[in-house]
């Protein structure tokens, strides 16, 4: 059973980072992409970042520069370094999974992706 688990969430001040985890189970990230959206009160869920199966990362304008995405395939997990975060980075943050089918694909696009985990929230705040 394709299962995705974030982690990592929290409470950190403006300026401040955070790192956050999406422990994977029941398939291969040698196949997978995996995206990180976000969603805060009131708004539409949005695309913030995503690596393909063979290691392309996309990220969104708003994130550029201060988020990085990585993972390790062999730990079967994936990562959302998140640096100078912002009180507009407050949300609930999912990971999801899409097997890459090799072809071009709107990665910020939420029904995209066919597996999501449960979010883990992280609120940026003085």
């Amino acid at each position: 059973q394709l299962q995705l688990v974030e982690s990592g969430g929290g409470f950190v001040q403006p300026g401040g980072s955070l790192r956050l985890s999406c422990a994977t189970s029941g398939f291969s990230l040698d196949f997978y992409a995996i995206a990180w959206f976000r969603q805060a009160p009131g708004k539409e869920r949005e695309g913030v970042s995503c690596i393909s199966s063979d290691g392309f990362t996309f990220y969104s304008d708003s994130v550029k520069g201060r988020f990085t995405i990585s993972k390790d395939n062999a730990k079967k997990m994936v990562y959302l370094e998140m640096n100078s975060l912002k009180p507009e980075d407050t949300a609930v943050y999912y990971c999801a999974a899409r097997y890459d089918y090799g072809g071009r694909f709107s990665w910020s696009t939420a029904g995209e992706y066919s597996h999501w985990g449960q979010g883990t929230q992280v609120t940026v705040s003085s």
